[in-house]
């Protein structure tokens, strides 16, 4: 059986896809992980590269180890998020290829060669690893893989105890929830994350009986519903681009998973317009304040 291999949402109008293509993205819920295929499993490879550097390397050297010798590839970033280095990184590789620019992305298409060069320092430079400074396990291409995000610290600085049970909606590394579980009071705690990497470095950073962490797109499918609380730092990018209809569709789901009654902890951006969705769903929505360029809410239903 051919085995075609896909990684990310390449644009339909650059690259011909194959509906049976393995998805193999960190970020689809439910799809293979690139880094556990088996060594020339398979017959294509059509990638559409991560923005990082680190996490860039370890894709494509996964991406190319897990390739037959003589199997074709397509690989393509935009321009300005990683597609201009796209053709230096390949050659480190050793892999032969052609370039072509279309649509402000650069493609790149050839064939696997039968010897690869500096797979395991590729690999090294984008794995799960330990952060000293963080003090949590962590991968580069999760959310703020490197460093406390502002929007979390804001939100620490103001967080009551909470209590009962509740869920952490996008909850990365685990920063909120390990907070959130200092008050012996919660009695449950889901975390939830489209970043598969995310979730698996939240189980090490986390080690709770309280906690179920769940790798999940919220905004579709089943979660809970009658919970005490819910903590957010919602994301507003998609596939690298500003989409503030992200941070709605994350207020509406957590209004839907709380109990009459239940709170809602949320941090975001100045900017983002989300004072008019949480009236819509919520009975009572109180501004607790601005620290860093983020505002602050709690909002009860």
């Amino acid at each position: 059986m051919i085995e075609n291999g896909l990684y990310g949402a390449p644009p339909r109008e650059l690259v011909e896809i194959s509906p049976h293509a393995l998805q193999l993205s960190p970020l689809v819920p439910g799809a293979q992980p690139l880094e556990t295929l088996a060594d020339a499993a398979l017959d294509d490879l059509i990638m559409l590269a991560p923005p990082g550097t680190d996490e860039r390397a370890f894709a494509l050297a996964h991406g190319l180890r897990a390739l037959k010798p003589g199997a074709p590839f397509t690989i393509l970033a935009p321009k300005d998020r990683g597609g201009s280095r796209l053709a230096k990184e390949l050659k480190g590789f050793g892999a032969d290829f052609s370039e072509t620019s279309r649509h402000h992305h650069r493609i790149c298409t050839g064939t696997r060669p039968e010897t690869l060069e500096g797979l395991d320092t590729a690999i090294a430079r984008g794995s799960l690893r330990f952060d000293e400074k963080l003090g949590l396990w962590t991968q580069p291409g999760i959310f703020s893989w490197n460093r406390m995000d502002p929007g979390s610290a804001a939100l620490l600085d103001i967080l009551p105890p909470l209590s009962g049970r509740g869920a952490d909606f996008g909850s990365g590394l685990g920063i909120l929830a390990k907070h959130v579980l200092t008050s012996k009071d919660v009695t449950q705690l889901d975390l939830y994350d489209i970043d598969r990497r995310a979730v698996e470095a939240s189980r090490r950073n986390i080690e709770d009986p309280r906690v179920a962490a769940h790798w999940a797109d919220i905004r579709m499918g089943t979660l809970p519903s009658g919970l005490d609380f819910v903590v957010m730092n919602p994301p507003f990018h998609d596939a690298g681009n500003e989409n503030r209809t992200l941070g709605q569709v994350f207020i509406r789901r957590a209004s839907a998973a709380l109990r009459k009654g239940g709170v809602l902890w949320l941090t975001a951006n100045r900017h983002l317009p989300y004072e008019a969705p949480l009236r819509d769903v919520f009975s009572r929505v109180e501004p607790r304040g601005e620290i860093a360029g983020f505002k602050l809410f709690e909002a009860r239903k």
